[in-house]
């Protein structure tokens, strides 16, 4: 894991930046150089699928269940989208937020349509709520349909939000998925390797990618390819959709260790859990992302022994 005093600085961050930059680096990092990123964008990507069901905790149903986690969990940063930092920001302005530019739902399908997701927000917005309110807002993120007919408008908009973010000393996070109808399989790991060099040539600091497969099976070795096309930029992986504490935390460990993630981005794992068992998820994870436990370490940290 790199030092603090590896922190390489872009440049496209001028000068009266770049201690900014720094500082939003090494404290999203915890000084590691890996993210732990809580992902809590969703409510818009899936509506409430995600929030209130069968097998997920009475505490998802309402918002604010994700500011509870962030606030009381050890985490690199909090994604979300602007309104809802605008409206509970007031109760939790210690966090360190990541703001999410855009998003889309789900209603209607690739096969309707392919996906376009346009900014919601400007970073200049985001800049303007962090230096009005005094919240810790240290950078912003953007989803990207590799594929789509609609990709030249998510790239411009990514490469402008990259530029604007590094002129202001706040990292950025691109989420990089390869969706389409010109795209037979999202999880094809040279695909995925394809859109890890997309962000790398968009200046972006971190690429969110899914896991690849191979006929059908995830395999953290696959993810190597990823993170060998993306460079200096640095691959975290989606955490997906929830599945038992063990596996997910071997998951894990295997795409940094095998894969050579920096890191992951996890929405689901966590926040369908009760609070006090999502906080020991967060922790669980950030062992083994930050502090690099091993995967019993973490699980014992989950299982709250």
């Amino acid at each position: 894991m790199p030092a603090e005093s590896e922190i390489i600085i872009p440049l496209d961050v001028p000068k009266e930046a770049a201690e900014t930059y720094r500082e939003n680096y090494r404290r999203m990092t915890h000084g590691t150089g890996n993210l732990m990123l809580f992902a809590g964008d969703q409510k818009i990507e899936h509506l409430n699928a995600d929030f209130y069901g069968e097998g997920i905790s009475p505490d998802d149903a309402g918002p604010e269940h994700l500011f509870r986690i962030a606030k009381h969990a050890r985490i690199g940063v909090f994604a979300t989208q602007l309104g809802l930092i605008a409206r509970y920001g007031s109760d939790y302005a210690d966090l360190p937020y990541l703001v999410k530019l855009n998003s889309k739902t789900d209603l209607v399908k690739t096969a309707q349509r392919d996906p376009l997701s346009s900014e919601l927000h400007h970073v200049q917005q985001a800049i303007d709520l962090r230096d009005r309110a005094g919240l810790d807002i240290m950078g912003v993120g953007y989803t990207v349909y590799l594929g789509s007919d609609y990709e030249a408008v998510m790239l411009y908009q990514a490469a402008q939000i990259v530029h604007r973010a590094h002129q202001h000393g706040l990292l950025t996070v691109l989420w990089m998925y390869p969706r389409g109808k010109a795209v037979p399989n999202e999880k094809d790991p040279h695909l995925i390797a394809g859109a890890a060099g997309v962000a790398a040539a968009l200046g972006t600091d971190f690429a969110k990618v899914n896991a690849p497969q191979r006929d059908g099976v995830a395999d953290s070795r696959l993810l190597k390819e990823a993170t060998l096309a993306s460079g200096r930029t640095k691959v975290v992986c989606a955490g997906g959709s929830r599945t038992d504490a063990k596996s997910f935390l071997q998951q894990l460990h295997d795409q940094i260790h095998l894969g050579g993630a920096a890191g992951n981005a996890t929405g689901r794992n966590i926040h369908q859990l009760g609070l006090d068992e999502a906080v020991r998820m967060c922790n669980a994870i950030s062992a083994i992302t930050l502090d690099d436990a091993s995967v019993d370490t973490a699980l014992a940290i989950y299982q709250g022994r």
